[in-house]
């Protein structure tokens, strides 16, 4: 089942209008099959660079075919550039040319994208469907704009309950098995994630999914995913300035590119059992919020002292992470938007990956290449291990360093992790700061393709 997302067009009975990828060592021989067209690139200076837009008119002056430039980066950006330039309401099919069809489609239709429910909605450009959509390009935009959504809605219209209602709907939409925990049940199950949760009227919740694919056996291999899904973070008492609380409703980015993948995962129908379980949390302040000193005792049995009560979103993995290692999963990876240190470190595009098993690694980083949706590998330096030491508790929350921040969280997180699972955790920022082709301002669903199809090799391999 495909969910309603931007820039499909359901009909039958109309072409489209063709548009055509090009890159500029093809420009020319394009323009020649294409009669006027020469003129009119030369007119409006249109070279093919990426994102440029060339639209042709008929003899009545109506548009009737158009241009793409793709300049010499991925066809899956340059088309996400077409939305933006293409006519309102105009229907549309891609011309084959030198780039897959599933890049092409898949670049328009997350150009498309608008998160527009809370807004006078405006037409926007189309492609025709189902039959000029490769079905894989149309589940991985759904998957996409599932993330999108949820990142983008504000947190007061997007609490741990309504977080944990999306985890169910989704586990109702592939027929999966969805465990909701709440109240005295969670705090047993999930210690840490109750005390993050414990200062907020809106009560904590975990979500727990597990699905198989029809194809698959015992001895397929189990895939857990962890999400951190804080859907606003004041930072607690140790209380963010106003300016690094506005965006914090993405806060909840972790869950919702783990909700993404598992879509993706169980829309493909992969030969894979999969495990996914979701924090859904508010991090606030009140009489019954955690304070900093205070010592939790986590699923594991290891004690924290909270040195910072705004490094809430380990303590929200941790005991996801613990649980989900019991199981003994033959890939564990988790995502949240754990640190500013993984932007200090690189940026806001390329999320951070830490790994304790290079095979896995590999995968994941040749996934995302392929995708062209890259991570960047950073170590789980053990020499650092010894900065999250406590001396009341077994280990502290945050580091008494103030250097690599985001490789001591991620070494917080694997002293949850057996030995013998193989993990990845991803540290994303999962955000567009500015609209570029493709990846429009706001939520971004960083790393949901090449976790896709980094999980969609592992299966093929395994069979």
């Amino acid at each position: 089942m495909i969910r309603r997302i931007a820039g499909l067009a359901i009909s039958t009975d109309i072409a489209g209008l063709p548009l055509y990828g090009v890159r500029p060592d093809g420009l020319a021989a394009l323009l020649q099959n294409l009669p006027g067209a020469a003129s009119s690139a030369q007119m409006q200076n249109f070279t093919a660079a990426a994102g440029q837009i060339l639209l042709l008119a008929d003899t009545t002056g109506s548009v009737a075919r158009a241009l793409v430039g793709l300049g010499d980066g991925p066809a899956l950006h340059g088309f996400g550039a077409a939305p933006f330039g293409l006519p309102a309401g105009s229907i549309w099919h891609i011309v084959p040319g030198a780039y897959s069809a599933e890049d092409a489609a898949l670049g328009f239709l997350l150009g498309a994208y608008r998160f527009d429910q809370l807004k006078h909605k405006k037409a926007t450009p189309a492609l025709l469907a189902p039959a000029g959509v490769p079905e894989r390009a149309a589940l991985l935009a759904s998957a996409t704009t599932l993330a999108r959504d949820l990142i983008n809605t504000p947190a007061n219209l997007l609490g741990p309950a309504e977080l944990a209602d999306a985890a169910l709907q989704l586990a109702a939409r592939h027929g999966a098995q969805a465990e909701r925990i709440t109240g005295d049940t969670l705090t047993a199950r999930y210690p840490t994630v109750a005390a993050v949760g414990a200062g907020s009227d809106r009560a904590p919740e975990v979500v727990v999914l597990h699905w198989q694919g029809s194809s698959a056996t015992e001895a397929s291999p189990l895939v857990s995913l962890c999400g951190k899904g804080v859907c606003f973070d004041t930072g607690g008492y140790d209380l963010k300035p106003s300016s690094a609380m506005l965006r914090m409703k993405k806060d909840m980015g972790g869950a919702a590119i783990m909700l993404a993948v598992a879509e993706t995962v169980m829309s493909l129908n992969l030969p894979i059992k999969l495990a996914l379980r979701i924090g859904c949390v508010e991090n606030s302040i009140s009489g019954h919020a955690m304070r900093p000193s205070d010592v939790l005792r986590t699923r594991s049995g290891l004690s924290v002292e909270i040195g910072n009560t705004d490094a809430e979103g380990r303590l929200v993995l941790c005991d996801l992470l613990a649980e989900a290692s019991e199981t003994s999963p033959r890939w564990l990876i988790d995502a949240a938007t754990l640190t500013g240190a993984a932007r200090v470190a690189l940026g806001p595009d390329l999320p951070a990956l830490f790994c304790n098993n290079d095979e896995m690694a590999n995968i994941l980083l040749h996934s995302g290449l392929a995708a062209s949706d890259p991570f960047w590998r950073l170590p789980l330096h053990e020499g650092y291990a010894s900065w999250l030491e406590s001396p009341v508790a077994d280990l502290c929350n945050v580091s008494s360093k103030p250097h690599a921040g985001a490789i001591t969280a991620a070494l917080f997180l694997n002293r949850f992790v057996s030995q013998n699972v193989s993990w990845a955790h991803i540290d994303a920022y999962a955000w567009n700061d500015s609209s570029r082709p493709g990846r429009p301002e706001g939520g971004e669903a960083q790393t949901v393709r090449a976790l896709a199809t980094a999980i969609e090799a592992l299966s093929h391999s395994a069979i």
